[in-house]
């Protein structure tokens, strides 16, 4: 915690600055056009880009971009240029796990820290950059302001979050984005009239506001101005009936909540209802961050994702809730009693609990299916490090999900870099443009033409700063 309290004072992303004085250039490569969601693809052949002191400073064709004397020149010919990967809604527990993020070409992450993916580290070194999210509007123990004198009594959770009074709400927003937050999360629990007068205020001090709505109705939050609506299997509350809407409001965890999700989740994908939500969504504001991540291992044609290399070092203790090493399933655990059964009878329940999940999973995939149909805007994250889902790889595999679902391999480039630029006002990152921050990936094969090239990375530049990726591989902390 004292590391994180420390961190909290200071207003700027966490990353390294450049020490090197010469220019470094890039030259000869393509730089792939992630601009308009992915819908222009204006690529810049045989490009020069230059960049100083962590930013890029110009961009163009040979032609047009001289080559500054004294510059350090790097040849791409032959390869493309992406900016770096942006993972929207993560958590980053150990150092192993940024080594992780980095190897994979993750530039940025949008951090929590929940029960689940444990507290952010913010001593690790080298790491992504640290945009933070924090809890607003209601009680949580694991809120970046829950340590700190005054807040300590105010925030602590009950049997069930609560929501903070308008006075505490509006001066824990104020102080979360003084300490240099850049979002914040409106979760289960906090009601329509506090939903609509939180988005409010964060927009005013800057703050991107994150929707996972239950007990308020996602039409009401939507409507709202909210910049993102996280996981595929929240959003899909939207479709639900007022009868079911309104216990929400007082169980948002419980049987009112279960039944709900049990509702939206068994609706056909060509209920009308459904098709209309989504033309809602594709009309407002809102962008859609599935994060299908978190179902990755229970949807079809998924691989093992520990046999891949940046696995070797992440330590499955820090994951929740991870998959088999050997198998890359998801383990579904029997309560204690049934340890008395036959070896057959406890293989039979879980396999009939393997099926079901995988049902539910195919179930949500086909709603989001028809949500797609209706061409919402889209973020990429990983979710990770929860349920399968792993820092760094689980971001490739999203893009993955997402040009399975419908999207071009661009635009699923985009919805990894400028879409974050283009939603939340992040113009700093997300391009390789003048003025940007140098995070960028140098891949061996053109990434809109198969998504799996956005994986062959021969050059990853963070704040200008060539990176090892091998190193990352073998660095031990």
């Amino acid at each position: 915690m004292a590391a994180v309290l420390a961190w909290t004072q200071t207003p700027s992303p966490v990353g390294p600055k450049s020490l090197s004085p010469a220019p470094l250039v890039l030259a000869g490569g393509t730089v792939v056009d992630v601009t308009n969601w992915g819908r222009s693809a204006n690529d810049l052949k045989d490009a020069v880009v230059v960049v100083h002191d962590g930013r890029i400073t110009d961009v163009g064709s040979r032609m047009a971009v001289s080559i500054p004397k004294g510059a350090r020149v790097i040849d791409c010919t032959g390869k493309f240029l992406i900016p770096g990967l942006i993972d929207g809604f993560a958590g980053m527990n150990s150092q192993e796990q940024a080594d992780a993020d980095l190897y994979m070409g993750v530039t940025t992450v949008v951090a929590v820290s929940d029960a689940r993916r444990g507290w952010v580290d913010f001593s690790a070194s080298p790491a992504p950059h640290l945009y933070l999210l924090d809890s607003a509007g209601s009680t949580s123990n694991w809120s970046l302001l829950a340590r700190r004198p005054g807040w300590a009594s105010k925030l602590k959770e009950g049997a069930h979050p609560a929501e903070l009074s308008p006075d505490d709400t509006l001066r824990q927003l104020t102080e979360t984005a003084r300490s240099g937050t850049r979002a914040v999360l409106l979760g289960h629990d906090i009601t329509a009239a506090n939903v609509q007068w939180i988005i409010t205020h964060a927009h005013q001090l800057g703050l991107v506001a994150y929707g996972e709505f239950v007990s308020t109705p996602y039409k009401v939050g939507v409507e709202a101005g909210v910049d993102a609506l996280v996981r595929m299997d929240r959003y899909d509350l939207g479709v639900i009936p007022d009868e079911l809407e309104q216990p929400l409001v007082e169980d948002s965890a419980g049987a009112a909540a279960t039944t709900a999700y049990d509702y939206a989740e068994r609706l056909p994908p060509t209920d009308l209802h459904l098709r209309a939500y989504a033309r809602f969504l594709a009309a407002h504001h809102a962008a859609l961050m599935p994060t299908f991540n978190l179902y990755y291992a229970e949807l079809p044609g998924h691989r093992n994702l520990w046999k891949e290399p940046a696995a070797a070092q992440l330590d499955p203790a820090r994951v929740f809730n991870p998959t088999d090493r050997a198998t890359g399933e998801m383990v579904y655990p029997l309560p204690p009693w049934t340890r008395h059964l036959p070896a057959a009878t406890q293989h039979w329940m879980e396999e009939t609990q393997r099926k079901k999940a995988e049902q539910s999973a195919l179930r949500l995939w086909q709603i989001n299916k028809t949500i797609f149909f209706a061409h919402p805007h889209y973020l990429a994250a990983s979710g990770a490090p929860v349920y399968g889902s792993l820092p760094g790889i689980s971001m490739h595999t999203e893009l993955e999900l997402l040009v399975r679902l419908g999207l071009s391999p661009r635009e699923a480039l985009a919805a990894a870099t400028n879409n974050y630029s283009l939603q939340f006002g992040w113009n700093e990152l997300g391009l390789i443009a003048p003025g940007r921050r140098a995070d960028i990936l140098v891949v061996d094969a053109n990434p809109t033409r198969n998504i799996w090239n956005a994986r062959r990375i021969s050059g990853l530049f963070l704040d200008g700063n060539p990176m090892d990726r091998e190193k990352l591989l073998n660095l031990r902390h």
